[in-house]
């Protein structure tokens, strides 16, 4: 106990001095109660951070008995390029076996959970719904729910929580990008959009994860929350989070948002010079982009770079360019893959109508509407309204 009472006494007189928010990991004065004498298992990747420390060494520090890690897409250091393959390994450091739930076991197994008392999810989010971190929550839900585990989500900020936007997902088009029907732009933390899983009954047969949120402190949805590490290989920095939801239409395109540069979600271009006098050439980066979209060709588009990090969803960059093209084969490269990014195939079909955007937009307010009202029965925080 003497080493929780220092490690506590540190992170305070941290807290106090910095006067910032706390996430939940930031508070164990609130967990570890819950986790002395289980056997914890964790989902957690790199962002997983109790100050400047990985949550995994400081609960070992702390005594608390960790027997096994799962990790998301991108791997649990992180560094695992978009949709790469991530296998099961053992952490160099500790020795303790890491489960990947990316892939073709997304979901834990019975027998993976079978010696594990309860789960920590802590896991830095961007509120954006198809980023895949709260599908995998969505799957460590039901899985606990299904072999009566407990789990307990160390929240965090949301760096897109002050607004919400976007169409609503429509049930036909759930997949791993998407698998609640929620807009692009949620609003939520990850411990209200838990709440909303098992409040909304969106676990198979209804079931209900037994479910404890450490609740972040200090922190309200108007809020903006700049990230410490970034939450995967192709958000680096916090502009790139802001222009993740506008521009993640494009991964369904042919044209590039900068993935094989030092700036994706950056960036748009096309390998014609009609396109923008702005050029960037993306290559293969290690832990980044092996084999980026229009590898080694000169694009030509728009840079962003000097975008307000008040930047909110738009669709007017990905009309921009749908216009640009005489035919539509030509920019958009899988209709499957953008109507699952869009959580239904009405955007597709309005733009290929001629829809202006304003008009497209007005087309999400009566789901946005009954989405808010549902929204609010789940929030830990004060909104930005």
């Amino acid at each position: 106990m003497r080493i929780i009472t220092l490690t506590l006494l540190v992170l305070i007189t941290f807290s106090c001095k910095s006067k910032q928010i706390q996430t939940g990991a930031d508070q164990p004065e609130k967990y570890f109660q819950l986790l002395q004498g289980k056997k914890v298992g964790l989902v957690v990747n790199h962002s997983s951070l109790v100050g400047h420390k990985h949550l995994l060494d400081f609960l070992l520090e702390n005594e608390i008995d960790v027997i096994k890690v799962f990790s998301p897409e991108h791997g649990f250091r992180g560094d695992a390029d978009a949709g790469e393959k991530v296998t099961d390994q053992h952490d160099s450091k500790t020795g303790l076996p890491i489960v990947s739930l990316y892939g073709k076991n997304k979901k834990p197994t019975s027998g993976q959970l079978e010696n594990i008392d309860l789960l920590v999810f802590d896991i830095q989010d961007v509120g954006v719904r198809f980023y895949t971190y709260i599908s995998t929550l969505h799957y460590v839900m039901e899985a606990c729910a299904e072999n009566g585990k407990e789990l307990v989500v160390l929240d965090r900020p949301n760096p897109n929580g002050d607004y919400v936007a976007g169409p609503v997902l429509r049930n036909e088009f759930e997949s791993f990008v998407g698998m609640h029907p929620i807009p692009v732009i949620h609003g939520c933390t990850v411990g209200e959009l838990a709440q909303m899983i098992n409040g909304e009954a969106w676990l198979n047969d209804e079931m209900k994860c037994k479910l404890k949120v450490i609740a972040a402190s200090g922190y309200n949805h108007a809020m903006p929350w700049g990230l410490k590490v970034k939450p995967s290989p192709n958000l680096p920095n916090d502009l790139s989070i802001r222009l993740y939801p506008s521009l993640c239409f494009f991964e369904a395109t042919h044209a590039s948002i900068g993935r094989g540069t030092q700036f994706p979600f950056q960036v748009i271009g096309y390998p014609d010079k009609d396109f923008g006098e702005f050029s960037f050439t993306p290559e293969s980066i290690d832990g980044m982009a092996k084999n980026p979209k229009q590898k080694g060709k000169v694009c030509y588009g728009v840079d962003l770079r000097d975008e307000s990090l008040e930047h909110r969803f738009t669709l007017s960059y990905f009309l921009g360019f749908y216009h640009k093209f005489e035919n539509e084969e030509d920019f958009i490269s899988s209709e499957r893959w953008f109507n699952l990014l869009a959580g239904t195939d009405q955007l597709l079909k309005d733009i290929r109508d001629g829809k202006s955007l304003e008009e497209i937009e007005l087309s999400w307010e009566n789901d946005l509407k009954n989405y808010k009202e549902v929204r609010k029965k789940y929030l830990l925080y004060p909104d930005f309204e």
